[in-house]
């Protein structure tokens, strides 16, 4: 039996005009999950949120949330509420009106719907600012007044449209504990659109990654990162290395590939048949530099193109003789035990095993025209 504020969407596709803009989406979501849908501005992420919430409508397939069908239900009988990435706070009213605003709207009286919204203000800690204006509080408190304001009317699932997008990096690092705080605490479903990938990997129970109107993994955070399906999700999450190669044969449970360059590199078969031209992905904190190449395979040679400090791990970007490029991220420690500098030769190397077999992107030949996000 289907919880309260699972939702199930069934073969969706939204057209507008001569251009899909979601396609062949399916997708359960379990109660009281804090789902994020991550993808790039024009993926269908905004437009697949916007159908849940009823503010579009499907040009195929359904979307049922605990367990019956919302077609053709108004937005506000879904069991659905939605916070705006603008916050959209009234400038005029207090917070405490501002929180109750959509209880007025419905009819409830003032004493009641003051008493609920102290309540939900108390949940996102704002009670002692109740009788705040708009103007008085800082970016992060404006959040939380619009976060009581979709509160109040008890949703089955909270639906966020790049809620972290308008604050400082401070304010957002400390906005994403304190969404994911709330959601475990009042135990509904959080469907939360993002474009940024360390807040879909910090906040998602699961992480749906998007791409032309498609989806390239669903699964969880740990899933996505350490275990891409595509190329386009191994490329998006910004990890991992994707090398394109041809099978030259598999000996021993171990595949080699031939490169452009004439190098060979070396995956786990995995009990696979592969043949032909095929992608994988190496992640880049699995590279080494050494200064000579190293026998056997997965030895490339390039040249240090740029390195970028970043505390306790530096970024080293090496370009290939034809000109492609791989990434290593590397221990702090390492890297200045024998640095490089930029214009230096040297060879990338890692083990067979820390390579991964990567299928083709779904959604990247599919769809053109206007982008839809």
């Amino acid at each position: 039996m289907a919880g309260d504020g699972e939702i199930v969407i069934k073969d969706v596709k939204k057209v507008f005009g001569p251009t899909v803009a979601v396609e062949d989406v399916n997708l359960t979501i379990p109660d009281g999950c804090y789902c994020c849908l991550l993808g790039p501005s024009g993926c269908g992420k905004t437009t697949l949120l916007r159908m849940i919430a009823g503010h579009e409508t499907l040009s195929e397939g359904d979307i049922s949330i605990g367990g019956s069908s919302v077609i053709g239900l108004p937005t506000g009988s879904r069991g659905t509420s939605m916070m705006f990435q603008s916050y959209a706070l009234f400038p005029h009213l207090t917070v405490l009106d501002n929180a109750a605003f959509s209880l007025k709207m419905k009819g409830v009286s003032k004493s009641e719907r003051r008493e609920q919204a102290y309540e939900v203000l108390k949940s996102v800690q704002l009670e002692p600012l109740a009788d705040r204006m708009p103007e008085q509080l800082s970016g992060g408190q404006q959040q939380r007044v619009a976060l009581a304001r979709s509160l109040i009317t008890k949703p089955k699932v909270l639906l966020l449209d790049e809620p972290l997008s308008a604050l400082d990096e401070y304010l957002r690092l400390h906005m994403r504990a304190e969404l994911k705080f709330i959601q475990q605490d009042l135990g509904i479903s959080f469907i939360h659109v993002t474009h940024t990938q360390p807040e879909a990997l910090a906040m998602g129970d699961m992480v749906v990654v998007m791409d032309t109107g498609h989806i390239e993994q669903a699964g969880t955070a740990e899933e996505i990162y350490n275990q891409p399906k595509t190329t386009y999700v191994a490329e998006f999450m910004g990890g991992w290395n994707v090398v394109n190669a041809t099978v030259a044969g598999t000996e021993n449970g171990e595949t080699t590939l031939k490169g452009g360059d004439g190098e060979l590199y070396g995956l786990k078969a995995n009990g696979q048949d592969v043949s032909g031209d095929l992608s994988f992905g190496v992640r880049r904190d699995k590279i080494h530099l050494a200064s000579d190449h190293a026998e056997g395979k997965n030895s490339v040679a390039g040249i240090v193109h740029a390195i970028e400090y970043q505390g306790n791990w530096v970024k080293v970007t090496i370009i290939k003789p034809n000109d492609e490029r791989l990434v290593a991220v590397i221990d702090d420690q390492e890297f200045f035990g024998n640095p490089a500098k930029v214009g230096d030769n040297v060879h990338a190397v890692w083990a067979v095993e820390d390579g991964r077999t990567l299928e083709q992107a779904l959604g990247s030949q599919n769809l053109i025209g206007e982008s839809f996000d």
